[in-house]
């Protein structure tokens, strides 16, 4: 096709753009050479009007009240939280992932009926939202001690599984969604029970050697299949994840009142007495095991714990945490680290 007289006028340096030979009169606006030249549809390829830009308006940040309690039982903002806490005996850090509010929540009761030698700790991990974690973390400490003194200190074991499913149907009662997994540790004259419902795991250090106490309660192991399969429901893997019915990646819980026909809150308990080869325990939210191994875990805590005049298990806490997001981490991660010299008996 001919070329148009911009391309023209613009191939040749010496040539000069054809001006109009009519003369203009006073009232009339001077075109331009371009103007007359050059199509205007040409110029804006085939529209007649430039597209206008908007500029998205800036975020606004709604203040929130700050959390005033260690043990995250007030509500915590959507901002950069972080949990730092050491005490005597234990120390626990937790910090908010980048998925959203923070929904992890911890529990530590001491000095139980008077006794510096009995104590209780928890980890819970929320999903869908922080109501049932934070229900948990205020109830299931006090819940274990009622049934204890139920049931009494020969059938301790009996007393915590009651005491979490106490604690499921007490949950339920608040109809609100969501659900949390839970680690906890109870110690009592020197004995150590550790119990669990869901991803959250325990991890003892026997003399530099990670063992792991607990065992993560999801669809994809067997026999948590065989048992949802046997009462209707499925599980299947989605991008890599195995989930129940398409939903949750863990396969016991305390909450999920959408799911609670298969997903349960009975947890697994098993008790050691605690021997001086046993130096301490880690229990976290599976924001930190998902991306470090129980040996690795221990391997970093023991320098700031084992063989100090001055431990410092806090710092191994942040260290670990630390670790975990380093290399990927979205998820909330809290890690607690309990010295079990100082209980034993």
């Amino acid at each position: 096709p001919p070329s148009s007289p911009l391309s023209l006028s613009l191939s040749s340096p010496k040539s000069s753009l054809p001006i109009s030979s009519t003369p203009q009169s006073p009232s009339s606006p001077l075109k331009s050479p371009l103007s007359i030249c050059v199509p205007k549809k040409q110029l804006l390829f085939g529209t007649d009007v430039a597209p206008v830009k908007r500029k998205r308006p800036g975020r606004i940040e709604i203040p929130t009240s700050m959390a005033v309690q260690l043990g995250f039982a007030a509500e915590t903002p959507r901002g950069e939280e972080e949990v730092q806490v050491e005490e005597e005996g234990y120390s626990v850090y937790c910090k908010r992932g980048r998925r959203g509010k923070m929904e992890d929540r911890y529990s530590a009761a001491v000095d139980l009926n008077g006794d510096p030698k009995q104590a209780f700790f928890g980890v819970y991990d929320g999903h869908g939202d922080s109501k049932a974690a934070e229900f948990v973390a205020k109830n299931l400490d006090k819940k274990v001690m009622e049934e204890v003194s139920k049931t009494g200190e020969d059938a301790i074991d009996d007393a915590i599984r009651d005491a979490y499913l106490i604690t499921d149907m007490d949950f339920l009662k608040e109809d609100v969604g969501g659900g949390t997994c839970c680690v906890t540790a109870m110690i009592h004259k020197g004995d150590l029970f550790v119990s669990n419902a869901g991803d959250c795991r325990a991890v003892l250090s026997r003399n530099g050697v990670a063992e792991a106490l607990t065992n993560d309660h999801h669809p994809s192991r067997e026999d948590e299949r065989d048992r949802i399969e046997a009462l209707g429901g499925y599980v299947d893997c989605c991008h890599g994840v195995w989930r129940i019915q398409g939903s949750l990646a863990v396969s016991r819980a305390i909450g999920d009142k959408h799911l609670k026909q298969w997903v349960i809150a009975e947890p697994e308990t098993k008790m050691l007495k605690i021997k001086p080869e046993c130096e301490f325990l880690i229990l976290a939210s599976d924001g930190l095991w998902n991306k470090v191994t129980n040996q690795e875990a221990v391997d970093l805590v023991r320098p700031f714990c084992v063989g100090l005049d001055k431990p410092k298990p806090f710092s191994a806490c942040k260290k670990l945490a630390e670790l975990s997001s380093w290399r990927g981490s979205f998820d909330d991660i809290s890690v607690m680290v309990v010295q079990l010299q100082h209980f034993l008996f």
